[in-house]
């Protein structure tokens, strides 16, 4: 009757899960692979996370001088670095999602930007101008994609209060204006608009 009891009870079945985990006729012990397993897992996926966010800081962004001597420092000039809140917005804030998914694809895509800095592509002033107008479209088209995605880890339209907008901003948020997203009339607000070339020819 014991023996019977011992066997419905959830100590009786942990106990003999457990005798089979160790079993001396497995060549390995599953519970040992189990707790190998386990362990490596925890591991990975905390240095997977410590380099996701180490790569999210602001001195991680900088530490490239193509980005610390040019775009960096025209944001220190902006609403977005330096306003009346203190509250300041970082390179990842604009760059990066929050969702896991799409940050991680972000991840992924920035490679190509590490193998640019290897490569020297943008590695003094006078690259980095001849390509920023390619550089910042690229990246206004993928906020356009994405509805401006990234502007909304900080700003959300529910939390805006249309009693403090101008006119103009009102219009923008009306339902009824159809395909804009905050990128269509914010692109300069934190890094100096590149020139378009006619622009350049107009001056010529």
């Amino acid at each position: 009757m014991a023996e019977s009891s011992e066997k419905t009870s959830p100590q009786g079945f942990i106990r003999r899960w457990w005798k089979f985990l160790w079993s001396p006729s497995a060549r390995f012990p599953l519970a040992l692979l189990l707790i190998v397993g386990g362990i490596g897992g925890i591991l990975f996926w905390g240095g997977f996370h410590w380099a996701m966010e180490l790569s999210n800081t602001e001195s991680f962004c900088i530490s490239c001088h193509e980005m610390r001597d040019n775009v960096y420092k025209e944001l220190q000039s902006t609403i977005h670095y330096t306003n009346r809140s203190g509250v300041r917005a970082i390179c990842s804030d604009c760059h990066v999602p929050k969702q896991w998914i799409f940050k991680v694809i972000r991840k992924i895509q920035a490679t190509n930007e590490v193998f640019g800095h290897l490569r020297g592509t943008i590695d003094t002033p006078e690259k980095f101008n001849a390509r920023r107008l390619a550089l910042a479209t690229h990246v206004w088209e993928t906020m356009k994609a994405t509805d401006s995605r990234e502007c909304r880890n900080c700003h959300a339209k529910n939390s805006m209060d249309p009693h403090k907008q101008s006119a103009a901003a009102k219009i923008m948020f009306d339902p009824s204006t159809s395909g804009l997203t905050c990128i269509d009339c914010h692109k300069g607000i934190a890094h100096t608009l590149p020139e378009e070339p006619e622009e350049k020819e107009k001056e010529k």
